[in-house]
């Protein structure tokens, strides 16, 4: 394979514009980004941009290098604006076949090697400068042909698979509304009260805990965007007591900090070692109320896209240590309905969660297997 300097395999495009009201609705943020997917699902904006964005044409490569851990790359899906927090990338084709040239940028081959050159502590970003001069080992165009028709090919099935999870999330959030209104709203009559009766907020550790137990820990990555959580670490009590969240099984978890919070992590906590948890100061915990709230009643709640986007415009710090205050959650108008409808909804999310898990560990299997071949032909 022949190695070459980055500069020579991408063009930056660094042309600009000052946004007009009518770019909002051709606008993408790294926000509309999607870690893992080329594909844009999400654009525009409220009212027009501020300050000098990227001009994009259809079929771009966007590259978010702002937090570029977060592996933010897709595809433009049409000519428009793009955040100046990315990079608008595109193929020298004499070097990079342009069917393979997205599939490069989103490798872990190229992002692991980007991040690396990431400058400054808060919101980490990469400098072209610094990205240009970076060399990379590249297969001759005909191979690159034959693995871009094998990769989109796995890559069409594993966005299929997104769709059936993400139709399953869907789901779940339309049987909520059926059964229960739009949160915020009372349909049925129960009566509007807050989040805060609903449920106690960051409980207090119990005062007869056994010291002597192992716990499990779980930090900020062992909670997905989409209600997985990964127990299986555990610590002593000792290592753990001090510095940490507490919560038990059956809490709701509900990651505070950005981006977390506006990418969605939180969870039901479930499968704790000694039925107790300590984890990341970033989760607020949210802990039903026996004979009141159930926990995936509970949980649906924090997961409607409009629950979060109201919970950004309340957030407080800058950068990249905003945070969600937590009479934001205390404050939350909601009405409750009763706890046997809870249950009954509880159950239909248990059944959809072991129908999703099933496409979740056959997309699991796929994308070891893209990323199989990737690594097998670059680097």
């Amino acid at each position: 394979m022949a190695k070459y300097r980055f500069e020579q395999i991408a063009i930056n495009s660094t042309e600009k514009k000052k946004p007009v009201e009518e770019d909002k609705f051709t606008y993408l943020g790294l926000e509309h980004l999607d870690s893992g997917s080329l594909k844009v699902t999400r654009f525009g904006a409220d009212v027009a941009p501020i300050g000098e964005k990227l001009v994009m044409h259809k079929g771009d490569v966007l590259f978010g290098k702002r937090r570029a851990y977060q592996k933010k790359v897709a595809i433009a899906p049409f000519d428009g604006i793009f955040s100046a927090h990315g990079m608008v990338l595109r193929p020298n084709t004499e070097v990079i076949d342009p069917d393979f040239f997205p599939l490069f940028i989103s490798s872990d081959y190229f992002l692991d090697a980007a991040i690396k050159i990431s400058v400054g502590s808060l919101s980490p970003t990469i400098n072209w400068r610094d990205l240009k001069v970076l060399e990379f080992d590249l297969p001759d165009l005909e191979t690159q042909r034959k693995l871009a028709e094998m990769l989109w090919s796995i890559n069409d099935t594993m966005e299929a698979y997104k769709k059936l999870i993400s139709a399953t999330d869907e789901l779940v959030k339309s049987q909520f509304i059926e059964m229960f209104g739009v949160p915020g709203t009372d349909p049925y009559g129960w009566g509007l009260t807050t989040l805060g009766e609903c449920c106690e907020l960051n409980p207090r550790r119990p005062k007869d805990i056994n010291v002597n137990n192992d716990y499990s820990f779980v930090a900020m990555p062992s909670v997905s965007d989409d209600g997985r959580i990964n127990a299986s670490i555990t610590k002593p009590y000792s290592e753990v007591c001090k510095g940490f969240t507490y919560f038990a099984e059956n809490d709701v978890l509900f990651a505070k900090i950005t981006p977390c919070m506006e990418n969605g992590k939180g969870c039901v906590a479930v499968g704790l070692k000694n039925s107790v948890g300590f984890g990341s100061t970033e989760f607020h915990v949210l802990r039903p109320i026996e004979g009141i709230s159930d926990p995936y009643w509970l949980y649906i709640i924090t997961m409607f896209r409009k629950f979060r986007t109201d919970a950004e415009k309340v957030m407080t710090g800058t950068g990249g240590q905003r945070r969600v205050p937590l009479n934001y959650l205390n404050e939350y108008s909601i009405a409750l309905p009763p706890l046997e409808l809870q249950e009954q909804f509880a159950a239909f999310v248990r059944q959809s969660d072991k129908s999703k898990f099933e496409t979740e560990q056959a997309l699991a299997e796929l994308t070891a297997t893209y990323k199989r071949i990737i690594s097998e032909n670059l680097g």
